[in-house]
């Protein structure tokens, strides 16, 4: 089983019953059966999507194009045909009033990448894929943590954990490097990120969160990871996203490490005022969204993220 299986098996139980309009994607992508496959290729190259549902004039689903029949329209050179001659026909939808659960239930079964939604007239009004009941999870928890066993192809993602968009190293707008071998530099780079998005002009309330949290995950990287780390820190319009990451000793017991109060910090560290066991829960307080993966030997990474309110946001119309 893979992470995102593992993931929505996890926490299915909580909201099995919430519907698919509460999480599925409006803004879904569509054709005509008068176009052509080489179409669909070039949509589903640009937008990196896998499959297109195929509607009629009154927006009925009548079939769909996945990413194997392009494949296979290539292979057979039939690529400039019409995607009505070539669409499946007996497409797999959801209904907008399913549950969540009907939707894993859907993707176990078939294993599509994706399901496009209709309403009672078999119009499509969406479109599902496990990404997005993720991410749906993720608004309703404010938290997830996984172990993940593939921590180095974690360390070289150039996506967020939280939103699966572009995170880029080479492109953060923030990138401080963390030295573990000196406790009393803790919070250097919390305080220098909180100076950099006041120069910018956020919302103060907001850019005080985004420092208590980081200097957290600051800290955690200097106490027990016995490896350099890096902050970074991505800003658009509706978010600012902080990642924290080494390639430490990992967490042993994320759920453990979790609990208010629990902490491995060793005396001289405590003597020093650090390690109170209030580093993730105080990171999980003042963010928005949290996620963290960690493997023991491999390293952690933990990906914070602050959504800019109204204040902020309307700031530059005064």
């Amino acid at each position: 089983m893979n992470v995102q299986d593992a993931l929505l098996e996890k926490l299915q139980e909580f909201f099995r019953d919430s519907k698919v309009y509460e999480f599925m994607n409006r803004d879904v992508i569509c054709v005509t059966p008068d176009k052509t496959l080489l179409h669909v290729k070039e949509i589903m190259r640009i937008k990196r999507i896998s499959g297109v549902p195929v509607v009629d004039d009154g927006k009925r689903v009548i079939g769909i194009v996945s990413l194997e029949d392009i494949i296979k329209a290539l292979e057979g050179n039939y690529i400039r045909e019409s995607v009505e001659k070539r669409m499946t026909k007996n497409v797999v939808s959801l209904h907008e009033n399913d549950t969540l659960q009907d939707a894993l239930k859907a993707f176990e079964k078939y294993g599509y990448g994706r399901f496009p939604v209709v309403d009672d007239e078999n119009k499509l009004v969406g479109i599902v894929t496990k990404h997005d009941i993720i991410y749906f999870l993720l608004t309703k928890l404010g938290l997830i943590y996984l172990h993940d066993r593939r921590m180095e192809e974690v360390l070289e993602r150039s996506t967020s954990l939280v939103t699966g968009e572009a995170l880029e190293r080479g492109k953060a707008d923030f990138v401080f490097h963390i030295d573990y071998f000196d406790v009393n530099k803790i919070g250097i780079g919390a305080a220098r990120l909180k100076r950099f998005l006041m120069e910018k002009g956020l919302d103060e309330e907001l850019v005080r969160r985004v420092a208590i949290a980081t200097y957290e995950a600051e800290a955690n990287v200097v106490i027990h990871s016995g490896s350099d780390g890096y902050i970074y820190c991505f800003l658009d319009d509706e978010k600012i996203a902080v990642r924290v990451e080494d390639r430490g000793k990992g967490i042993e017991n994320i759920e453990l490490a979790m609990k208010e109060g629990y902490s491995t910090a060793p005396d001289h560290i405590r003597e020093l005022g650090f390690g109170a066991g209030m580093g993730l829960p105080n990171m999980k307080r003042y963010s928005d969204r949290m996620v963290i993966i960690s493997e023991v030997g491999k390293g952690v990474v933990v990906e914070l993220m602050f959504f800019r309110r109204e204040k902020d946001e309307n700031k530059g119309d005064r």
